[in-house]
């Protein structure tokens, strides 16, 4: 069982035999990156609550194509690391575990969708929405942290 519950809870590891160590500023490319990403999401409106609300709505395709082809995007993704072997940039192996279904999935998507649809926000664009001075989203991102806490307190008692 406890077996089983470690491959629930770490989906995707990557393993290498000795750990990279590296100075602090090694990490101001994720920064950069972050940034990049970030000017993405607001320039494809994908931060917007309106356009959020048109999804919810079904008054729009735009927020629609843009997570199916994110979907796409990972699916292929997944399966060239898998057919090719593909590893990191240091050269570890990525190993992604094969996922099961449990019902805490479905209680975890309607709740995620109920805040998504309330708030205008999901965890990926809540800093990108705060960055374009949007700041009562830090409301909805104290919220995800606490729910974070939340979950992670109450996991074991949840159902599997």
């Amino acid at each position: 069982m406890d077996n089983n519950k470690n491959i629930l809870h770490k989906d995707t590891k990557c393993s290498a035999e000795h750990p990279h160590t590296q100075p602090w500023y090694g990490n101001l490319k994720y920064l950069v990156l972050g940034i990049l990403f970030g000017i993405v999401f607001v320039k494809a409106e994908i931060i917007s609550w309106f356009r959020i609300q048109e999804m919810f709505r079904l008054q729009s395709f735009h927020m629609y194509g843009v997570i199916g082809s994110a979907v796409i995007t990972g699916m292929t993704s997944v399966f060239i690391i898998k057919k090719f072997n593909i590893k990191t940039l240091s050269g570890e192996k990525i190993s992604i575990a094969p996922k099961t279904f449990n019902r805490g999935q479905i209680y975890g998507g309607l709740i995620f969708g109920f805040g998504w649809a309330v708030t205008g926000a999901c965890p990926g664009p809540l800093f990108a929405q705060i960055g374009t001075g949007a700041l009562a989203v830090i409301v909805t991102l104290l919220s995800a942290v606490f729910g974070t806490w939340v979950y992670g307190y109450f996991r074991e008692k949840l159902p599997h």
